[in-house]
This record gives structure tokens, sequence and C-alpha cells, in this order.
């Protein structure tokens, strides 16, 4: 596998070993993991394991940290054992690593010990650089694995969903919308809250579930903008969205939020003439209190054509339009005014 180009000006050699993302680790003399998110490197560590046990029962499994190494350590326990059983030595705090783990590293993994894996974890900075340089340009035979932070949306979107395809069971579109953005800060939360949710629910999981389990921890995030915006205020509304996109927030969701709330109040609005009671509309009776409280000030023409520029904005910022924060900015504007100006 090639290794992947570096950004232009980037200070970091180009590796000449196979760099693979966390889920993809797999046995190799010496694995190097790099990258911020912790919760990722863990989990990688775990698969590793888990891998290699799975071959092999008797796989002896330890763990020593590089920043208050003592000399030997990793000769000591990289050595041949009695009966030959494979070993996995685990090496954390590698980005804080005193010269005694740099110098035996370097020794190491000119000669690797057969039947043995050191998997080494550099969370970041220039303390190692050398060691790092000398497994990336190939010494050791090794592997590096990727744990990028999950930054936007869409990246945690995808590794929930893997979490329950991975467990074979189904979520529903909106459902996973929503768990991502009650979980925006923390991975390992994240990963939790999938876990749970698949050993406390049966069948698919709905929008309803994850409300009903996480529906109060819904941050910032694309609802909070749409009820701004809704509400008809312009300011805040353009400050949420901002800030949402600042930190990372996709905008496909964003305008899905909007899409979800100006459908379910055309929903209740017409709902007003002909007497439909809230299960008749498929919803909860807190949906239609809400949509109805967001209706005021609205008319039947101005919310026609919210809806028609949210449809125009969710084909802008999934690429029919170069510029998907104006497309996003265009529809708070056109949805504070309630539709009644473009």
């Amino acid at each position: 596998m090639a290794a992947p180009k570096k950004p232009a000006g980037s200070a970091r050699a180009a590796a000449s070993i196979p760099q693979v993302p966390w889920h993809q680790v797999r046995a190799a003399p010496v694995i190097l993991v790099t990258g911020p998110e912790d919760f990722l490197a863990e989990r990688a560590s775990r698969l590793l394991r888990d891998a290699l046990r799975e071959q092999d029962a008797s796989l002896e499994v330890h763990d020593l940290r590089a920043d208050s190494y003592q000399p030997g350590e990793l000769v000591t326990l990289a050595s041949p054992s009695l009966f030959g059983e494979p070993r996995l030595i685990r090496v954390d705090a590698a980005s804080t690593m005193s010269d005694a783990f740099l110098e035996e590293a370097l020794e190491y993994i000119a000669a690797p010990a057969d039947d043995t894996v050191v998997m080494i974890r550099h969370s970041g900075g220039v303390r190692g650089k050398k060691l790092l340089d000398a497994i990336r340009a190939g010494t050791g035979g090794g592997i590096e694995v990727l744990c990028t932070e999950l930054k936007r949306d869409s990246d945690r979107a995808d590794f929930a969903a893997a979490e329950f395809r991975t467990a074979g069971r189904p979520i529903a579109p909106a459902a996973l919308r929503a768990l991502v953005n009650a979980f925006t800060d923390d991975l390992a939360e994240l990963a939790g809250a999938c876990q749970q949710l698949l050993a406390d629910t049966d069948g698919e999981i709905t929008e309803q579930v994850v409300a009903k389990y996480y529906g109060g921890r819904v941050e910032t995030n694309a609802f909070a903008v749409a009820d701004a915006a809704i509400a008809g205020r312009h300011g805040e509304a353009l400050v949420l969205l901002r800030h949402a996109l600042a930190t990372g927030a996709d905008p496909v969701p964003m305008v899905a939020a909007f899409a979800m709330k100006l459908r379910t109040m055309a929903k209740v609005g017409g709902a007003r003439t002909n007497g439909m009671t809230a299960g008749q509309l498929g919803l909860a009776p807190w949906q239609v209190d809400r949509a109805r409280r967001d209706l005021a000030g609205w008319t039947e023409a101005g919310l026609g054509r919210a809806i028609l520029v949210a449809a125009e904005t969710d084909a802008a910022v999934k690429g029919a339009a170069r510029d998907a924060v104006y497309a996003l900015e265009t529809l708070v504007r056109v949805v504070a005014a309630r539709g009644l100006e473009r």
C-alpha cells in the first residue's frame, strides 16, 4: 500500500511503509500508532490484541510507558520465552519518550524479535522524531496506523454508522444525525452511546429511540440554528450557524434539520383545516405542539417558499453550488424572514 501524499509544505517525511486507518490495523513487527485521537488508538490496540489472540490463545500482552522507561525493559519483554508464546508489547506515551527508550527502541527496530509485535503510540509532537523517521523509512518492517481526529459531523456519522453496521443493526438516517448531534465533543461518549443503544434496544434504531435516551444532550447544533431562524431571530441564527461551521459541523445535516422542521410545520399547518390528530400525522403530541408554536407569524405561501429554498440549499451543499456556506446563509435569511423575501 502506497503512503498517502503529504500536503505541500509538510515537515513530515514521506513514509515508505503502509499507512492504514485504525480499523485496518494488522500484525507487523513494529506498529507506529499516530494521531491525536486517543480513543481510536485504544480501539486499534484492542482490535489487534483480539486478532492476535484469536490466532494463538497463548498470546502474552505487555504494557510499558516510554516516558518512564527503565533501561532493558523492551529487550527483556521481547526475549524468547520458554514455551515460545507470541508477544504483543504495547508502548504508550511515546510523544514524551525518555532518552533511554529512544536509544533502545532504535536498536530494537534494527533487528525485531520473532513472534513479537511492538505497538508504539505517539500522539504528536517532535519528541522521538528520529525513531518515527526510522520506522517510516522501513526499518523494522512496520506499518503506521493513523488515528486522525474526527472533526466533521460527517466523519463522526460514518464512525457511528460503522458501529451499527458491524453489529448488524439498522439505524434510521434521522436517528444517526440526532445521535451524532448529541455527542459533538467526545468520540468515546459517542461510541458508548452506540453500544448502549445496541444493548438496550431491538430492531431498527429510530429517531424516537435516540430522543428517548439522549434527547437532552443535544447542544448548539443544526436544530438550534433552525429554531432561531424559524422564530425570526436572524442575527442569532447566523451567529449559531457560523459557530457550528467553524467547529466542524457538516452542512448536509444542517440543511436536513431545517427541512425536517419545515415539513413538520407544513404537516401540522395542513392538519388545522381537516382536524387530523397527532397520531394520524405520524407525530408525537409534543412535536405537534412545537410545530404550532413555530407556525406563529408564518403564511402558507411563506412556508412553501422556505421549503423550496431548503430543497435548493440541500442540492447546493451536496455539490450543486460552489459556495455551500453562502447557500446556508441564504436559507437562514429566507427562513428568518418567514419565506417572504429572498
